[in-house]
């Protein structure tokens, strides 16, 4: 019974903490890049004289990566194995982070949105191959606090994106004389990025990173395998989860992406305090994680992810009937609710699967497409309706997102090892 007690609240299993430490620091990674190229959404509008739903296309560009790159790097991790492909993720970003010098240079709409896209299929590869190390390094049932205290780190970077985007990329238009000028100021801060990518690319190739595929209960299917020939769509647990990252990663961007136009629809005048509320919507995230992993130990995480789901719809809906201060803090708030649905519902849907692990992470991450495809919308239906009224979509995600929590996530068809 000490025994059983003692499993209960393992957070990685024996040998497996350096690597969990190790692993958790790439989430920082991701999550400084992804946000960072949200900052670009108020940028190339400024540039190129956009709408809002052409300006997400930055977004889009980002997130259409893991559509395309998510299932060849489920493939990939099965070819040479989880290390390799962290440290090939990296090298990727880093020859994205470089397009940006020309891009800026030539002052090029598409190139932007291509250089965006080449990062994010690098940052495709690390999160396919990073969150099922994690959730994969200790006790299945402990793995949604491992992953919610891991994306902590994830928020970590989130918030310091936009203070850098602040400070160095958002210019305040009345001390820039050209676009020429506007579009150059990200060439400084990607090249420093692409350096920075390198070096943690060859530091992790350097890494002993235990090899986990005899890991019983996630082991990878052998050729041969009747499990394998099944469909993942058969599952309903993970088909449902892929629709609640694909809503989502897309309200969590879209709001973070609107945020600054958002802001100044509700009359804050300065780039850089909108920034920084931008950063506190992330910095809400991260103490969540840490608050979420705590809370987790003592409540079900489909539960939990329910009450986030319905409580951030609540703060959206206000924010739409409201104006001024109101308006804006109620956003912000929802960075806080953001914070453990994504690792719950990523756990929660890849619950059961055994040797399909990867092929169920393949197919979640694939849903971060959502990414690409709702803060368009958003953008689209404030350019009809208004910034306040097109709120009423993540109003919509959100709900969603609670219904699978109670409801969607319970398994109806698990694999045993």
């Amino acid at each position: 019974m000490a025994a059983e007690s003692k499993q209960s609240t393992a957070l990685t299993s024996p040998g497996y903490l350096i690597p969990f430490i190790t692993v958790t620091g790439l989430f920082f990674i991701f999550g400084f890049i992804t946000t960072l190229n949200m900052a670009l959404v108020p940028h190339l509008k400024s540039i190129f004289d956009l709408k809002y739903g052409p300006a997400m296309l930055a977004d889009s560009a980002f997130f259409l990566a893991y559509f395309v790159f998510s299932s060849p790097s489920s493939k990939l991790i099965e070819l040479i194995g989880y290390k390799r492909t962290m440290v090939a993720s990296l090298f990727i970003q880093v020859v994205g982070c470089l397009l940006f010098i020309p891009a800026a240079k030539l002052v090029s709409f598409p190139l932007f949105l291509t250089a965006v896209f080449i990062v994010g299929a690098g940052v495709t590869a690390l999160q396919t191959s990073a969150n099922p190390y994690v959730a994969i390094l200790g006790p299945e049932h402990s793995a949604p606090i491992r992953l919610t205290l891991a994306q902590a780190f994830n928020s970590i970077g989130c918030t310091i994106a936009p203070l850098i985007a602040g400070a160095f990329i958002l210019s305040d238009p009345t001390k820039i004389v050209s676009k020429a000028e506007i579009a150059d100021t990200v060439r400084v801060p990607y090249m420093f990025i692409a350096g920075g990518l390198l070096l943690l690319g060859l530091a992790v190739a350097f890494m002993r990173l235990p090899q986990i595929a005899e890991t019983q209960s996630f082991r990878p299917g052998k050729e041969g395998d009747p499990i394998l020939s099944r469909s993942i769509w058969s599952y309903r647990h993970t088909v449902l989860a892929t629709v609640g990252i694909f809503l989502y990663v897309g309200v969590e961007v879209g709001l973070a992406s609107i945020a600054v136009n958002y802001f100044k629809s509700q009359g804050m005048s300065s780039l850089s305090t909108a920034s920084f509320l931008v950063s506190l919507y992330w910095l809400g995230a991260m103490v969540g994680r840490l608050l979420g992993s705590w809370i987790l130990t003592r409540v079900a995480s489909g539960k939990l992810l329910g009450i986030f789901g319905f409580a951030a719809a609540a703060l959206i809906t206000l924010s739409m009937f409201t104006s001024g201060p109101v308006a804006i803090w109620t956003l912000v708030l929802c960075g806080f609710l953001n914070s453990i649905m994504f690792p719950n519902i990523f756990t929660l849907g890849i619950a059961g699967l055994g040797p399909m692990t990867s092929k169920g992470s393949g197919m979640i991450m694939t849903a971060c497409v959502g990414g690409a495809v709702v803060p368009y919308l958003i953008g689209a239906l404030a350019d009809k309706v208004g910034i306040q009224h097109a709120f009423v979509l993540p109003v919509i995600c959100y709900l969603y997102i609670a219904y699978y929590g109670l409801w969607g996530s319970k398994p109806v068809r698990r694999i045993t090892a």
